[in-house]
């Protein structure tokens, strides 16, 4: 499984980045037909993570964005680094 077909690339608004650290979420863009089931996965193993949960919606501009919430034992600032987000 090609991860970054699914997971397009980090979503990075100051809302966003913040949810990192506050709430242990990522928000990605990703592909439009991957459902929540893919995404987990594909974030699991391209960041070697356990994911608790993944919301999804569609934007107004077509694109559809994951938020992401990391199991408390990974932090999200590590993969945010990892992206170079913070």
């Amino acid at each position: 499984m090609d991860v970054w077909k699914t997971l397009k690339y980090p979503h990075m608004t100051e809302k966003s980045v913040g949810m990192v650290e506050s709430e242990n979420k990522i928000v990605f863009i990703v592909d439009r037909k991957s459902n929540k089931i893919k995404i987990k996965n594909a974030f699991e193993e391209a960041f070697n993570v356990k994911v608790d949960k993944v919301n999804t919606e569609i934007t107004m501009k077509g694109l559809k964005k994951a938020y992401i919430k990391l199991n408390k034992k990974n932090k999200a600032i590590d993969v945010a680094v990892k992206l170079g987000m913070v």
